[in-house]
C-alpha cells in the first residue's frame, strides 16, 4: 500500500496505490481557476495554494481509500523535475509523515510517474515498450526497458508541445490553459486550412522542436493584421494542432519499428488530447502496433501515477533519507 503525494506544478494530489495497479484513492487540487487570470503557473502563489491544501488532500486519499498510515508500506514522493517551492511543500509533507511515523519514504520522478500511468488500466502492459511522454515542460520519446529503467531516445529542443499549446492558444485569444481549448475549439476548424511547417531535427531523428512552427503561426497572425484579413480562429487552431500531432506520431511511429517491441503507449497532459489518441489509434492500428494511453484523469498531474512509479521502487529496494530535496531539472533515470 503506498501513499504517494505530488506538487510537482499548480495541482495538490494525494493517492494511495495497491500493488502497483490498482488505485484505491486519488485525490487532485487543481489550481487552475486561480492561474487563468494570470495566463498561466505562478510559481509563488502554487506554493502557498499547496501548504494550504497539502494536509487536506492526503487525509481525504486515506479516508477514500479506507485505510489509516498503519496499513501504509511507503510514502512515495514526486522530489522532480518541476517547480522548486512547489515540489519543496510535497517533498516536506512526505518526510514529516516518514518521520513521525517510521514508514519508508521513497523519492520519484515525476515523468517516471507519467510513465507509469500506463500500468494503471492497462494490467497486460510490462516493460519493454516505447512511450511518447508529451507534457506542458517536456516532450520525451523513451524506451522503457524495465520498470525504473529507461533510455531517452528524442527530446524536444526548444519548446515542449504542451508549452506550444498553450503559447498558441494565447495568440489566438483563447486563454490559459491552451491545450483543452485548442483541443475543443480545433473540432469546429479545418485542420487542412493553413499548412504550417513539420520540424524535423537532421542529426537526431527522434527529437522535436516546436519553436518554428510557434513563430509560423504568430507570422500568419501578423500578417493577417497587416492586410486586415479576418483569422477564423478554429481554422488556425485545428491546423497549428495536426501539425503537432503529425510530427509526434511520425517520430513515434518510427521508433516504435526501429526497436521492434510491438508496444507504444502515451503519457503526460498533452496525451487527453482527442486528436492525437484519434491518430495514434489509426497509425498503430495500421501498423499493427499494440497502443496504451491512460485515461484522461491520469494523464495530468496525479498522485496516483506517482504511487504506480513508487510501487516498483520500493520493490527494487530505493529508500530515500530524510536529507531528500527538491531538485526542479531532474533527469529521467538519475536517482540522487
Amino acid at each position: 500500500m503506498i501513499l504517494a503525494v505530488e506538487s510537482s506544478c499548480d495541482e495538490t494530489a494525494a493517492a494511495v496505490v495497491k500493488n502497483g495497479r490498482e488505485v484505491l484513492s486519488n485525490v487532485i487540487y487543481s489550481q487552475i481557476a486561480l492561474h487563468t487570470e494570470f495566463g498561466g503557473v505562478v510559481p509563488e502563489i502554487a506554493s502557498r495554494k499547496h501548504i494550504e491544501k497539502i494536509n487536506q488532500v492526503v487525509e481525504q486519499a486515506l479516508d477514500e481509500a479506507g485505510a489509516g498510515l498503519k496499513d501504509i508500506t511507503a510514502v512515495a514522493v514526486t522530489y522532480g523535475p518541476g517547480l522548486v517551492g512547489a515540489l519543496l511543500v510535497g517533498v516536506s509533507a512526505a518526510k514529516a509523515i516518514s518521520f513521525a511515523t517510521g514508514i519508508p519514504l521513497v523519492g520519484v520522478h515525476h515523468i517516471e510517474g507519467h510513465i507509469s500511468a500506463n500500468f494503471i488500466e492497462n494490467k497486460e502492459l510490462e516493460p519493454p515498450f516505447v512511450c511518447l511522454v508529451a507534457s506542458g515542460g517536456h516532450s520525451h520519446l523513451v524506451v522503457v526497458k524495465g520498470y525504473g529503467e529507461y533510455e531517452i531516445i528524442g527530446r524536444t529542443r526548444d519548446d515542449a508541445a504542451g508549452e506550444a499549446f498553450d503559447k498558441v492558444a494565447r495568440a489566438i485569444g483563447l486563454g490559459y490553459p491552451g491545450g483543452p481549448k485548442i483541443d475543443r475549439v480545433s473540432k469546429e476548424g479545418n485542420p487542412d486550412a493553413i499548412h504550417f511547417p513539420r520540424a524535423r531535427v537532421a542529426d537526431s531523428p527522434y527529437d522535436f522542436s516546436f519553436s518554428g512552427l510557434k513563430s509560423a503561426v504568430l507570422n500568419y497572425l501578423n500578417s493577417c493584421e497587416m492586410k486586415g484579413e479576418p483569422v477564423n480562429t478554429a481554422d488556425v487552431a485545428a491546423s497549428f494542432q495536426k501539425a503537432v500531432v503529425d510530427v509526434l506520431v511520425e517520430h513515434s511511429i518510427e521508433a516504435v519499428k526501429e526497436y521492434g517491441y510491438g508496444k507504444f503507449a502515451i503519457a503526460g497532459g498533452v496525451a487527453s488530447n482527442s486528436a492525437l489518441r484519434g491518430a495514434f489509434e489509426q497509425a498503430c492500428a495500421e501498423n499493427k502496433i499494440a497502443f496504451y494511453h491512460p485515461s484522461p484523469i491520469y494523464c495530468t498531474d496525479n498522485a496516483a501515477m506517482i504511487g504506480v512509479a513508487g510501487y516498483y521502487e520500493y520493490r527494487k529496494g530505493i529508500r530515500h533519507g530524510y536529507d531528500l530535496n527538491a531538485v526542479p531539472n531532474l533527469k529521467l533515470g538519475e536517482r540522487i
